[in-house]
């Protein structure tokens, strides 16, 4: 059965990843932890939760959660609140089901982002010192390491309001990923689109594919949104056959990018070659996200599946070439991705080292710079320089947080999540809306299993590599004050426990009232 929310979430966002096939499973899963246990919020936090960051809390659609409405709250959240408390309040527009066995209306929530300057700021951020005797302990851990730095800021005001080695540089593996999404969002825009293109050079037969960047660019039947071959395929044919052209010359042009297409760690199942053109970030299975085995030569197999299509369509083409399309070249066709802010949460919510990557490119371009990993760090840190957070200590290589030279502090990404909240950035709310769900989405969802302070409430990046371990996003507290945090620790030993380390910190912060 499709719930009404999800629904209404595929019309809305029809890029969402195989939801259909994923909310099943998920209902189990939540389900067999929620049912012992069940998850219990104070007033103050499930009205925040709702309003304030927007979180896919619904069991039914945990990967489905849709659009706010018109009272603030996202479609699919409205019947698991409902369900957790007494009747009253507003029905949210709820028609699509009246039965009895319906969900009650639930509670009224107020505008999104209420948090930030509603009746949650009536009462007083936590005290320092209240902070400190519960964080204190946690981050002695043994479990975390030698080095580990912690920072905790009210995303109301941006005071800080917890801090411990808060200037210290350190590792931030996949946490990188929200100062690329910060830098990518400022330099080209919330709304901005990565083009792929069809070209034909004049006077000739010569057909180029001209790679924009777009690693989402997808070769499957059902592209769920993101941009499609077979429809750029489609509209090329008709544009050849309008000129009466059956048989062509096919070439493929990646000279968007510059330098090395190898990361430094070299080939890796993270991710595939950084090109400007290929298909379903050149992976060789049907997975949408995490490990896979990756093509050697994305860009020459994003060709061929094309000449493929434009095959099927009756024109015929050479074995693809590489080359440059001149400045001349007549458009043909396009496909646009969705725009910046859906990568950007699909990155953040899966940690897409492949997104990550092309969003430090676009980052360069955007700002005038080489198209390389060089050129995307370098603008990344020039982006942030201008957002006016603190970069003392901070050094880019990446975008992804796979190079283990790069070094972040945790003052820097509180002070990103911050922006990322504060009504003068809109352009950065998908950086909140991005970061995975405790015990629901991306990489949090098989996580805070028994933690039942943080499912829900916690939302974060994750960061590992051997030996770091780091958690940085916004937790709602029991008063419903929203906190933007930050966890970093170094020559970690045992994954596993250093993440549950963590995973119990960022608890304590929505067990806390703290004062």
């Amino acid at each position: 059965m499709v719930v009404p929310e999800l629904k209404a979430w595929r019309a809305a966002r029809p890029h969402v990843v195989r939801v259909a096939r994923t909310v099943k499973p998920q209902v189990v899963r939540v389900a067999r932890a929620v049912r012992p246990r069940p998850v219990r919020f104070t007033t103050p936090q499930l009205t925040a939760v709702a309003a304030t960051v927007g979180l896919a809390l619904a069991a039914g659609a945990v990967a489905a959660a849709g659009p706010w409405d018109s009272s603030g709250q996202r479609t699919a959240e409205r019947d698991w609140a409902a369900s957790q408390g007494p009747e009253g309040g507003t029905d949210h527009g709820r028609t699509s089901d009246t039965s009895a066995r319906a969900p009650r209306p639930a509670p009224s929530a107020a505008t999104v982002l209420t948090g930030l300057g509603g009746a949650a700021n009536s009462l007083p951020a936590p005290a320092g010192r209240a902070l400190a005797d519960v964080l204190d302990p946690l981050l002695a851990d043994p479990s975390l390491g030698r080095q580990r730095a912690a920072v905790v800021v009210d995303v109301a005001t941006g005071k800080r309001l917890y801090g411990k080695g808060a200037g210290q540089s350190l590792t931030p593996a996949s946490t990188t990923k929200i100062a690329t999404a910060a830098a990518a969002l400022s330099a080209a825009g919330a709304d901005h689109r990565i083009r792929t293109r069809a070209v034909l050079e004049p006077g000739t037969k010569e057909v180029v594919l001209v790679g924009g960047g777009d690693p989402t660019l997808t070769a499957r039947r059902d592209a769920e949104g993101w941009a499609s071959l077979r429809t750029l395929a489609d509209r090329t044919a008709a544009a050849l056959k309008k000129r009466h052209l059956d048989e062509v010359t096919l070439s493929y042009d990646t000279s968007l990018y510059d330098g090395s297409e190898l990361h430094p760690i070299g080939r890796d199942a993270n991710l595939a070659p950084v090109v400007a053109l290929m298909t379903d970030e050149a992976r060789t299975d049907d997975s949408t996200s995490g490990t896979a085995i990756r093509s050697l030569d994305p860009a020459a197999d994003a060709a061929a599946k094309f000449a493929d299509l434009l095959k099927d369509h009756g024109i015929k083409t050479t074995s693809p070439g590489l080359s440059k399309a001149g400045d001349h070249a007549e458009a043909l066709a396009s496909v646009s991705s969705p725009p910046l802010s859906a990568l950007v949460e699909r990155m953040l919510t899966n940690s897409d080292n492949d997104i990550a990557e092309a969003l430090a490119r676009q980052t360069a371009l955007a700002s005038g710079g080489r198209a390389s990993f060089q050129g995307g760090a370098a603008a990344i840190h020039a982006q942030l320089k201008k957002l006016e957070v603190p970069l003392n200590g901070a050094d880019f290589h990446d975008g992804s947080g796979l190079d283990r030279a790069d070094k972040l502090t945790a003052g820097l990404l509180t002070a990103l999540l911050a922006e990322a909240g504060d009504p003068a950035h809109p352009e950065l709310r998908p950086i909140l809306t991005g970061l995975p769900v405790a015990g629901f989405t991306g990489t949090l969802r098989d996580r805070y299993g028994n933690d039942i302070s943080g499912t829900g409430v916690v939302r974060a990046k994750t960061g590992t590599l051997t030996g770091v371990n780091t958690l940085a996003g916004t937790v709602v507290d029991t008063d419903g004050r929203l906190l933007a945090f930050a966890f970093l620790a170094s020559d970690t030993t045992n994954r596993l426990t250093a993440q549950s380390a963590l995973d119990h910190t960022a608890s304590a912060l929505a067990a806390c009232g703290c004062r």
